[in-house]
């Protein structure tokens, strides 16, 4: 068997805000990792409750973690490029503190890193969604009864398809330090990181899909991503800067395309959630990459209106019950 220390860093740079309810079993899947060369460093966005106080119980007891802060609250963005540019890793993992690894999960993301060649830059995989009690919700991924993959989860050249539609779950991503290193990091102007990070490491690297279960990532109303849609949620403003950033990555007719199925998407969705302002913006920029057709211009009509579909469908409904 090889010497551990020779195998490639890994680091798993920790990322907590609020989460002293997490925390203890989040940090306990990293400790328990059957990989043995990590580097551990735990991230706290200034938080405000006991999370502090139980990250410097670990430090006592595990001297090989290393704990940094902000100094004030920033954001994951900002925060994640604090502790990455800190880390010595080859390999980086970006892990949320109310997350969980499985104990084979790095082991298993560096052994498939070392199968493939210098054009692939991240490797994703499937994961188990929990609750708040660490309850089993559902898997990432849908399978057959033989248990194979039957949802989609490609690997290669897939910036076409991070264009045109959401299918990697974030938290089970393993990335290269050069991808880091070359993009420069997260985008520290955006309000989350995924989507951009997809496009810009995708333009350059290749994808690898691992199809194993590596991670339990966990479904709570305070995550980041249950707050998209709420009203004074920043992330959909971030959306329209990436996608206004996605029109100068495109270069075929096929990612032309599925910029555009992306634009109807967030247009849709704008609009059904009652955003009106980013509604209009998503309209023009989807005007000025492929025109609106008669769908997209009477969203339009009723987007300058104001008009909320979901009072309609209540009024509708009240009339057919009369």
């Amino acid at each position: 068997m090889a010497d551990p220390v020779a195998r490639p860093l890994v680091s798993v740079i920790c990322l907590c805000y609020n989460h002293e309810r997490f925390i203890a079993e989040a940090l306990d899947s990293v400790l328990a990792q059957t990989y043995a060369n990590l580097e551990i460093i735990i991230m706290d966005d200034c938080s405000t409750d006991n999370s502090v106080g139980i990250i410097q119980e670990y430090v006592r007891k595990y001297p090989q973690i290393t704990f940094l802060s902000t100094g004030t609250n920033q954001g994951n963005t900002k925060a994640f490029n604090m502790a990455w540019r800190a880390s010595k890793g080859a390999y980086i993992i970006d892990f949320a503190t109310d997350d969980v690894l499985l104990p084979e999960r790095i082991a298993q993301q560096v052994e498939a890193f070392e199968k493939l060649d210098e054009t692939y830059g991240v490797v994703y995989s499937d994961a188990e969604y929990i609750d708040d009690n660490g309850r089993h919700v559902r898997f990432h991924c849908q399978r057959n009864k033989a248990g194979e993959v039957i949802s989609f989860a490609p690997s290669g050249d897939i910036f076409h398809h991070l264009l045109g539609r959401y299918f990697i779950c974030p938290p089970t991503m393993m990335m290269k330090r050069k991808v880091f290193e070359e993009l420069q990091g997260y985008d520290e102007t955006l309000a989350y990181e995924d989507f951009d990070f997809w496009l810009r490491s995708s333009r350059r690297y290749k994808y690898f899909f691992l199809d194993a279960i590596t991670t339990k990532r966990r479904l709570h109303t305070n995550s980041l991503s249950q707050q998209l849609y709420k009203p004074g949620d920043r992330q959909l403003n971030s959306t329209i800067l990436v996608c206004v950033k996605a029109e100068r990555l495109v270069h075929s007719q096929e990612e032309k395309s599925a910029l555009t199925r992306r634009l109807q998407y967030e247009t849709r969705h704008a609009f059904l959630t009652g955003h009106y302002q980013q509604a209009e913006q998503f309209l023009n920029l989807l005007r000025q990459h492929a025109g609106l057709g008669p769908v997209y211009r009477t969203i339009h009509l009723l987007n300058k209106l104001k008009v909320d579909l979901r009072i309609l469908r209540v009024l509708y409904q009240r009339l057919l019950n009369r």
